[in-house]
């Protein structure tokens, strides 16, 4: 069987937040920055041989930093690698480094976070290495909630589209990482252009994507008021315990 990796996308920066100078994975969250508690997340399973962790080139150092400080009993399964200017070449980044230090083996696993979903839970990320081991490739997801309203020119409605067929991306998406790496490096650059997350990768190519139920807590954090409610989720997690 394979090996395992995790490679958590901290490429963000943080614009959304209102503070363009700090992205967002590294504010404070309790008694540590965001992305701290997210890897963490990932250092309580087993399997996973490298947790690869991939902020802008600018912040590598700041982040080594932070794994010493924060993460020192888990750092010799840490490694801090530059992500790249799009979503997938972090990605692709994160495959090059497996393929360098360990070679990539026809049946490797590559778990894809965002550093920035740190209510992620083990029983999300042990899933998505079973969906990625059974099916080559899957996506943690929601069912939608609200009606789905469709429209080209964001000013008239073209399509309400069933509901119960559609449902809300979240992270984890787990992958073959050598069928991942080919299939991207046969698209053109038009498909690279449509691409908003690697699983669209698989579906421009026709490849099958398994779904893996996600959980409404697993928020990512965009805005300011998310910082809040993540910030009362923790607390509230402090009193539970």
């Amino acid at each position: 069987m394979g090996q395992v990796y995790a490679a958590i996308l901290a490429g963000g920066s943080g614009t959304r937040m209102g503070n363009p100078d700090k992205p967002k994975q590294f504010w404070m969250m309790a008694d540590k920055p965001v992305i701290v508690h997210t890897v963490q997340k990932f250092c309580m399973v087993d399997e996973f041989k490298k947790i690869i962790v991939l902020p802008p080139e600018s912040w590598t150092v700041q982040t080594s930093d932070i794994v010493d400080r924060y993460l020192a009993p888990f750092a010799d399964r840490i490694a801090v690698v530059a992500g790249g200017a799009e979503r997938n070449d972090t990605i692709m980044n994160a495959i090059a480094y497996i393929e360098r230090e360990y070679g990539l083996a026809d049946d490797d696993v590559i778990v894809t976070h965002d550093a920035v979903r740190p209510f992620v839970s083990l029983r999300i990320i042990e899933e998505n290495i079973e969906a990625a081991r059974n099916f080559g490739a899957c996506d943690t997801v929601i069912p939608a909630t609200d009606t789905i309203v469709h429209s080209v020119d964001g000013k008239l409605i073209a399509d309400i589209p069933v509901r119960s067929e559609y449902y809300q991306g979240q992270t984890p998406q787990s992958f073959n990482a050598r069928r991942l790496k080919a299939l991207f490096e046969e698209l053109d650059v038009g498909d690279k252009a449509q691409l908003t997350d690697a699983c669209k990768i698989l579906v421009l190519k026709g490849e099958p994507v398994a779904l893996v139920q996600g959980d409404v807590s697993n928020m990512k954090l965009t805005y300011t008021n998310d910082m809040r409610i993540a910030r009362a989720m923790i607390e509230g997690e402090v009193l539970d315990a």
